[in-house]
């Protein structure tokens, strides 16, 4: 993949991160309870949220454990969520943008990197997930909305599903070229149960004899014919496919990163920079098209199963 580079100076904001299913196990639910009416709540300096976390492997029993904590030490209750989804298979993405939590999210730093991290771990259907966001009003978009309205998106957080496309260093600073990736839904026929095969053989034989100009004679041969038949059951099944969605963008990190591998797939939460106007593709242009820049807050590597 080709592209051009030498029209930009860049500088840089942001770091990484890296990344990641539930039943519900009601009986957990009295393994712990937030401090009563009559008992103090624990500073933030003496709680231990891995420990609360630990408690509960079920990640919807953690959320609801955590959620109790709200009315006695939000900061403990936001300590206990953040560890619910770091220590669990967290994709309970319903129950975390419940009005419960909305203002730890909006207000808190890593509000978006949490739910950056919790998409990821439903398996990155970035397009759908932000549905969710908006209908509670979370201030997360896409990159296509960025590309249609620069003015009203820039300094507001992105969230894109893309893979690294190109990467150059200057010092510590890293420009990444990313294409954007969506999901499609593949099908395909999957068998189900044993397959049954048979094979029949059949051999035909005979002479001929007959008389010619040299003499009587006889010839003698077979026939041999093979049958094959199998069956099988078979179910439809479908595969998440990536696929490129044709809008691409510039990532900046304030330092190298060696996990952001060029051809796979990461979620990506970024601060949208704005637009910059590429060189032309010949002496002749002046200008090439524009290209969204953003500035790489966190990623994430997405679940291979979606949870939709």
């Amino acid at each position: 993949m080709t592209r051009m580079w030498g029209w930009l100076l860049l500088g840089a904001l942001g770091g990484g991160c890296a990344s990641s299913r539930s039943a519900e196990l009601l009986p957990e639910e009295g393994r712990a309870s937030a401090p009563g009416a009559g008992r103090m709540a624990p500073t933030a300096e003496g709680f231990d949220a891995k420990a609360f976390a630990a408690q509960f492997p079920n990640p919807a029993v953690c959320e609801r454990q955590a959620r109790r904590y709200l009315p006695v030490s939000r900061e403990n209750a936001w300590s206990a969520l953040k560890a619910c989804v770091e220590s669990t298979p967290f994709t309970q993405l319903q129950a975390l943008i419940d009005r419960a939590w909305a203002q730890e999210l909006r207000t808190r730093p890593e509000g978006a990197s949490l739910l950056a991290k919790v998409v990821a771990q439903r398996g990155g259907s970035v397009e759908g997930d932000l549905r969710l966001l908006h209908e509670r009003k979370l201030p997360l978009f896409s990159l296509a909305s960025a590309i249609s309205q620069p003015d009203t998106y820039k300094g507001r957080y992105i969230l894109v599903r893309a893979q690294v496309g190109d990467r150059r260093s200057e010092g510590e600073k890293s420009t990444l070229w990313l294409v954007e990736q969506d999901l499609t839904s593949v099908p395909q026929e999957v068998q189900l149960g044993t397959a049954h095969r048979r094979e029949s053989t059949f051999t035909t034989m005979g002479d001929v004899g007959g008389q010619t100009s040299l003499g009587s004679g006889t010839v003698g041969g077979s026939l041999a014919q093979t049958e094959l038949s199998r069956d099988s059951v078979t179910i439809p099944a479908y595969d998440n496919m990536s696929n490129e969605t044709g809008r691409e963008a510039l990532g900046r990190l304030a330092s190298q990163d060696p996990f952001l591998e060029p051809g796979r797939d990461f979620i990506i939460l970024a601060r949208f920079d704005g637009m910059r106007t590429t060189s032309g593709a010949s002496d002749e242009e002046d200008e090439g098209p524009s290209i969204p820049v953003l500035s790489i807050v966190s990623y994430y590597t997405p679940h291979p199963l979606v949870v939709y």
